[in-house]
């Protein structure tokens, strides 16, 4: 099949299911495929109206088999910016999609769209694998910072970046428009909520100098619409506490702070069956939670996150859709036992509209997750 024979498919299907669940009437829908296969025939691609690029975006987010989010998939703002080209107008967009997805605290449900890829031009392309995301600092088989984020580290540095060599250093923007040599973009401070992690009962976790940024932009995944690939669509959930102290604090290749906490809480490390990792993972998200919600931040508990899919997964039955989803993504690291989606098989069929990891991409294994609950 030629390949404006498959972009053809791809955006009939797109726009018979996006037309119906829209209530557009037959004669609207036969007029918008007419159109669409004029301009493929004419110029090998189609452009979509704003209305078809928010509903497709929001359909993408449904449609995410690894998030555990997506009940609130109908209320993601989309941010149309596909008439930027230089660099520089994309990166004030960005720190634009920063201000307003962070909500002063308030997380707002967030995708800032740029141009799709289209014959004959060079793709957009953030670099960054979150738009916030701290440095990881090589040293002699030692990492200060985020280990995660150690290549793309370099890569900045590469580009004539310096950052201070504390573990929680922020990483610039890095931009490429065209064929042309990617660019830096500093993050203004202001921009940047963090929420410095304490403990509700241990006054000691404070002294761990540990902190998080307040959202999670991830900006490394292509939307795909109807065959037309946004390859610069970042987009923004809130945070899950397990992924931020299950996963980012307490991995052994990222943060790996359970046995400082162990030692804080005076938990022998000598023998595992002490279970003090398990002790001191379940401290570690109590200090999350509670620090997020002492900064006014928005954040969601896991078992919260699993009633709350036990309910999307209600109201897709009855709108007379199968909810698809990957189940070891589903599942959160801490307790999955407890919550419903445990003992529940999905079918992993990944549908579209979409977001798909981007080829040569520079994030690393364990970031090819959930959009929205990475």
């Amino acid at each position: 099949m030629k390949v404006y024979d498959v972009l053809q498919k791809d955006a009939e299907e797109y726009i018979l299911l996006c037309y119906q669940e829209l209530g557009k009437t037959e004669a609207e829908t036969v007029r918008r495929l007419a159109e669409i296969r004029a301009s493929i025939e004419e110029t090998g691609t189609y452009e979509h109206t704003y209305e078809e690029l928010v509903h497709g975006a929001k359909m993408a987010w449904r449609n995410s088999n690894r998030c555990i989010g997506r009940l609130f998939w109908d209320s993601m703002q989309v941010i149309d910016e596909r008439g930027l080209e230089r660099p520089g107008d994309i990166a004030e967009a960005l720190l634009r999609h920063i201000e307003r997805g962070t909500g002063g605290g308030k997380i707002v449900p967030t995708i800032t769209v740029f141009r799709p890829s289209v014959p004959g031009m060079s793709d957009i392309r953030i670099l960054n694998h979150q738009l916030i995301r701290y440095a990881g600092y090589e040293n002699g088989g030692t990492t200060t910072g985020d280990p995660a984020s150690a290549l793309f580290t370099r890569l900045c540095m590469k580009l004539g970046w310096t950052g201070e060599g504390t573990p929680f250093d922020v990483l610039p923007l890095v931009i490429q428009g065209g064929e042309g040599r990617p660019e830096l973009f500093p993050i203004p401070p202001e921009l940047v909520m963090e929420v410095p992690i304490t403990h509700p009962d241990i006054p000691a976790f404070a002294e761990l100098g540990l902190r998080w940024y307040a959202v999670p932009i991830i900006s490394d995944m292509e939307l795909v619409i109807g065959g037309i690939r946004y390859t610069a669509a970042p987009f923004n959930g809130w945070y899950m506490v397990t992924e931020v102290g299950a996963r980012n604090f307490a991995d052994e290749q990222r943060y790996n702070m359970l046995p400082r906490v162990a030692e804080l809480m005076g938990l022998s490390t000598a023998s595992e069956t002490s279970l003090w990792r398990d002790r001191a993972l379940v401290e570690m998200n109590v200090a999350v939670l509670h620090s997020y919600k002492q900064a006014g931040v928005s954040m969601v508990d896991h078992h919260t996150a699993a009633s709350q899919f036990r309910l999307f997964e209600e109201r897709e039955a009855r709108s007379g859709r199968e909810v698809t989803g990957n189940w070891t993504w589903l599942i959160p690291p801490l307790s999955p036992a407890t919550t419903h989606i445990f003992h529940h098989s999905y079918d992993n069929t990944v549908k579209t509209p979409n977001f798909f990891k981007r080829e040569a991409s520079n994030a690393t294994p364990e970031q090819a997750g959930c959009p929205f609950h990475h």
